[in-house]
């Protein structure tokens, strides 16, 4: 099998389609339009990786600006999609709705051929660190649900504030069942963890790929098939842990990423500077052929 990602942003992709209709643009529905579902095709992808679509909110020091989160990473509810991307109707109608057209849209883009991956953010949520807002975990078991030192203070493995721990059966088991609702419920192909290693941490918040949440993910029936793909580091100690994830596991390369972006910018005196080897003309070969320095064989 051959699986062709295609990165996109439910709201930029449509936005100014001239193809989509006004009313369409920037929402679920307008994604699975006639006209964007020529343009995948055109494109030659086989998968669509939407960037989060769970609903999430601003964060206050952004608004006290007059902007506003864009990209989603700051997830309020990890069973809810975002309503902001539905249709005008579908959020007069209320959040049933706003289901039925992210439901819609699966169904017309599977119809097309094409399979739907979530960009996921489980490593955090929207309440940030101590002072932030108060809205869902915090309130109903901040202990239980976030890292913490034995004083209280949050162990901020992710830049966001917060992180969550799920060396906890409630984390975890909150991590899984939404995996388990969108795979089951809305029939999402696949998921792209966003800085999955904080997921992995224990509850001495050392990373292992034999994490028991990382396990369960892999081995649950109802994800047996969906593809599973790490973003392979967080900001924490020994965050970076690209090929370190276990079986059933996919990860992002930011091997391939650095190498293939320097070589064709001729960045040579990155090149020279580089610590991490091989570079140049053999790192760019070895980064094609897979990165065997990386990845063990039975990956």
């Amino acid at each position: 099998d051959r699986t062709v990602l295609y990165e996109g942003h439910v709201k930029g992709l449509t936005k100014r389609h001239p193809d989509v209709p006004p009313a369409l643009h920037g929402t679920y529905a307008g994604l699975a339009h006639p006209a964007m579902i020529e343009h995948f095709h055109a494109l030659g992808i086989t998968t669509i990786e939407l960037l989060p679509i769970h609903a999430f909110q601003s964060e206050p020091r952004l608004l006290q600006l007059g902007l506003a989160n864009y990209w989603g990473y700051n997830t309020v509810n990890f069973f809810t999609p975002h309503p902001r991307y539905a249709t005008d109707a579908a959020r007069r109608a209320g959040s049933t709705a706003v289901l039925a057209e992210v439901k819609g849209m699966v169904k017309l883009l599977h119809e097309a051929g094409l399979e739907v991956v979530l960009d996921v953010v489980y490593n955090h949520t929207a309440e940030e660190g101590i002072g932030g807002p108060r809205s869902s975990l915090r309130g109903l078991d901040n202990r239980n649900y976030y890292r913490q030192t034995d004083d209280g203070v949050y162990v901020d493995v992710t830049g966001c504030g917060n992180s969550l721990n799920t060396s906890t059966d409630a984390a975890a088991r909150l991590v899984l069942d939404s995996l388990r609702y969108w795979a089951d419920e809305v029939q999402i192909d696949g998921f792209r963890f966003d800085l999955a290693t904080t997921l992995g941490r224990d509850a001495a918040h050392t990373y292992t790929p034999e994490h028991p949440l990382l396990r369960a993910i892999a081995d649950d029936p109802l994800l047996q098939d969906a593809k599973l793909i790490a973003e392979p580091w967080d900001v924490g100690l020994g965050g970076w842990q690209t090929g370190n994830f276990g079986a059933g596991w996919h990860e992002w390369n930011d091997r391939y990423r650095d190498r293939v972006r320097n070589f064709w910018l001729s960045d040579v005196d990155y090149a020279r500077r580089a610590s991490t080897a091989p570079v140049g003309i053999g790192g760019f070969a070895t980064r094609l052929a897979g990165s065997s320095n990386t990845f063990s064989e039975d990956r």
